[in-house]
């Protein structure tokens, strides 16, 4: 007698018709109220600093610069005026950063940013976020908004916010860059893979990247005295490469999944884990014919089997970045766990696709 294999479309199809759109759903109105009251708080920068306007703005129905981190922690990166006076250098800078320059030190006095420009002629992103946090913490004392905000006293450096009582947001000023790519601190793009098509990565590096005003990524050694450095940033780039609707919904799918299994104590993880492994997932997958609904479990399995692997050897390199670890740092037990609850996951679906439906 043949074995009858579940039907594996049809449930990944009711995962998705209810679990990931319910998600979506909920994430929407949970960043809506977040940005009402940023939006609130950020006017009252702007009034006391007008060189700090707010870029949060609503743009087809999103939020520009919001990046959810997990169910519960965001970003709001806030994107700064008058950056053409600088160079950009990423030559001897720490890993994942670059500095700005100025161009002609003749210049300094035209900048929109003169006091944060150092003597040596470099645009400190430590001191753009210090002044930045100071207005914030003020803007939240005039405003009247204590009832809904209150900034982290544990974190003097960096624009990190409870919001409603329940959110992690931190605010974080930022650069765009646009028509250059880094040259020294990226490994990006790959050329001994298939994907992306050369038009594609023609359009993100001309679309470019953006550069934070926070701290180098943890894995970088004695980094705390780098602190005019600024912390190179491509979301840009991944919202280009999941462009294709397979991909999009294979990274909704595996943020679902975190968001009941995987949001664990000690936070192991988060879904910039997720978006860095898919990332890998496509390169090994160029064509577009394995990411359709058809091939999607099997794409969800694949990652969770690397992510295994990476929380057991505990290291996640980055897609982008040179030299960087997302798991440098993270405490060794709390890998072992989100470990074993991957590997759990991973199993339930290779060995019953049905397992959707109970996931």
């Amino acid at each position: 007698m043949a074995f009858v294999f579940p039907d594996r479309r049809g449930n990944l199809q009711k995962f998705v018709s209810t679990r990931v759109h319910r998600r979506k759903s909920e994430l929407y109105k949970t960043i809506t109220n977040i940005c009402t009251v940023i939006q609130e708080l950020l006017k009252h920068v702007e009034a006391l600093e007008p060189r700090f306007i707010s870029s949060l703005k609503l743009v087809d129905g999103r939020y520009q610069g919001v990046r959810a981190l997990s169910p519960r922690s965001f970003e709001v990166h806030l994107y700064l005026n008058q950056m053409g006076v600088f160079n950009f250098i990423d030559e001897a800078c720490p890993p994942g950063c670059a500095m700005l320059k100025l161009s002609d030190e003749r210049k300094r006095s035209m900048s929109l940013w003169t006091e944060f420009i150092t003597a040596s002629g470099y645009l400190s992103a430590r001191k753009v976020r210090s002044r930045f946090t100071t207005l914030v913490a003020e803007a939240i004392r005039r405003g009247e908004l204590q009832n809904q905000i209150r900034i982290n006293v544990d974190n003097h450096f960096s624009a990190k916010l409870t919001v409603l009582e329940r959110y992690t947001v931190e605010l974080i000023p930022a650069f765009r860059c646009g028509s250059i790519w880094p040259q020294n601190g990226c490994c990006w793009p790959n050329h001994e893979t298939l994907w992306p098509a050369q038009p594609v990565i023609a359009g993100i590096k001309l679309r470019g990247f953006s550069l934070l005003a926070r701290d180098p990524y943890p894995s970088v050694k004695g980094a705390g005295s780098e602190g005019d450095a600024w912390l190179l940033c491509f979301n840009d780039a991944e919202e280009m490469l999941f462009a294709s609707a397979g991909r999009r919904l294979c990274l909704s799918l595996l943020k679902t999944l975190y968001d009941k299994h995987l949001d664990l104590p000690g936070k192991p993880l988060e879904y910039v884990h997720l978006v860095m492994l898919l990332l890998y997932e496509c390169e090994k997958h160029p064509r577009e014919t394995e990411w359709t609904e058809d091939a999607l479990t099997d794409r969800v399995n694949g990652i969770l089997l690397q992510l295994v692997s990476c929380l057991q050897c505990r290291k996640c390199p980055h897609f982008f970045l040179k030299g960087v670890d997302l798991f440098s740092c993270k405490p060794k037990q709390a890998l072992d766990s989100a470990a074993k609850q991957a590997w759990s996951i991973a199993r339930d679906i290779a060995t019953n696709p049905a397992s959707f439906d109970t996931l």
